[in-house]
């Protein structure tokens, strides 16, 4: 009888590497380590070696950087995504890419079933198999922190250890990180504790304000259709834009946040986060959406905002509700188009202009000067008296 292909979405780090041995010797099966490369800028040809070093029957590595950017995280931005106001959805946007080229090296394999690291608590097994269900609905789904007896982070790392498994991780410092090119997420160990405050060793990618530069750095980031297309005047692909802007805002301390979020299972959840570029971009595209969108198309975007990003934060970037708000979102960007600058400071960024040749403001309307007979201020008390109606009526109603 055939052994079975089990396909692992695999990182190297602590749980997956346990859950690659766990499989082999649980199962009796043939483990294929997948590990998508989304930026996370880690030695993936180590982490390869150490995928067969643990027993995998093969370890396959992919770089999907563009695709990540272009069609993963350039659309999130477009649609101004904020889970809970705060969180960027770092983490969240990566699942599906990574979980549907999973589903389909396991489709190139002949491999019936695949597996994930993610916990019995959290978001990522909910990322993880819906979009599973999305690309091969028919596919076995394997979940070891919700079928072994491990209980704990300690207990993780003593199977470690007693298998032989060298880990990036110890009991004076157990912190789950998650990286990818958007961004680095820090959760567990002394964080579990609110009133605990991150230590500063822990950032990897921003400096803290007091170690910033002491001299503003200027950027200038160009739009087109609602997706930055240069940086600093140097026309750029997806990647190379959030990397090289991870790098300028990073170093001028924008980026971090600290939030304590609703994950999917309702529990409250903290997680410390970096997102230099995103951060930047989130910003700039709002602010190009501020003089190309009309006011009630900003409104209805603001409106969907909120549901958008629980979309995606809950794992369903192939929900056919998804793909519809997304399609809305996409229709108003062929107008956003033009040049922002900022002036990074010490963690804050300062408005330096904004340029755009489809903007619909218009200083010769706006202006408290001579308007040379652009706009009649006299229109203005027809408009009133429609928009007074329902307040006249009101008190008619309130005094019969």
């Amino acid at each position: 009888m055939a052994r079975k292909k089990i396909v692992l979405a695999y990182s190297g780090g602590l749980d997956t590497s346990v859950i690659l041995k766990w499989l082999i010797n649980t199962y009796k099966a043939d483990v294929i380590a997948y590990c998508c490369d989304v930026g996370q800028k880690e030695d993936l040809a180590a982490v390869k070696a150490k995928a067969l070093k643990t027993g995998a029957s093969e370890a396959i590595v992919e770089d999907m950087r563009e695709e990540f950017a272009e069609n993963y995280i350039f659309p999130m931005l477009r649609g101004n995504a904020l889970y809970e106001g705060s969180y960027l959805l770092g983490t969240s946007i990566a699942r599906p890419l990574i979980a549907k080229r999973q589903i389909e090296t396991a489709a190139e394999k002949g491999a019936k079933y695949v597996a994930h690291g993610a916990t019995g608590k959290g978001n990522d097994q909910v990322r993880f198999e819906l979009a599973y269900a999305a690309v091969n609905p028919d596919i076995k789904v394997i979940a070891p922190w919700r079928e072994w007896d491990i209980v704990s982070r300690a207990e993780l790392i003593k199977y470690a250890k007693d298998n032989g498994i060298p880990v990036p991780v110890t009991k004076e410092k157990p912190y789950s990180s998650d990286k990818n090119l958007f961004h680095i997420s820090y959760e567990g160990g002394i964080l579990e504790d609110l009133e605990n405050t991150p230590d500063e060793s822990m950032f990897e990618i921003t400096v803290s304000p007091q170690k910033a530069p002491d001299k503003p750095e200027q950027i200038e980031i160009e739009y087109k259709n609602g997706n930055p297309v240069s940086l600093n005047k140097k026309k750029m692909t997806p990647f190379q834009i959030i990397d090289n802007l991870n790098l300028i805002a990073g170093r001028n301390a924008i980026g971090r946040a600290d939030i304590v979020e609703t994950r999917i299972t309702g529990m409250k959840s903290r997680g410390v986060y970096e997102t230099p570029a995103g951060t930047v971009l989130n910003f700039t595209h709002r602010l190009m959406e501020s003089i190309t969108l009309t006011g009630e198309e900003i409104e209805l975007k603001n409106s969907l905002a909120p549901q958008y990003s629980k979309l995606i934060y809950e794992g369903s970037r192939f929900s056919p509700e998804l793909k519809a708000v997304q399609s809305l979102i996409d229709s108003t960007q062929t107008a956003v188009n033009g040049k922002i600058g900022l002036e990074l400071y010490k963690g804050n960024m300062k408005v330096l202009y904004r340029k755009s040749g489809d903007s619909l403001y218009s200083k010769n309307i706006v202006t408290f000067e001579d308007d040379k007979g652009s706009y009649s201020q006299n229109d203005a008390t027809g408009f009133i008296r429609l928009k007074s109606i329902r307040y006249k009526l009101m008190q008619k109603a309130i005094k019969k």
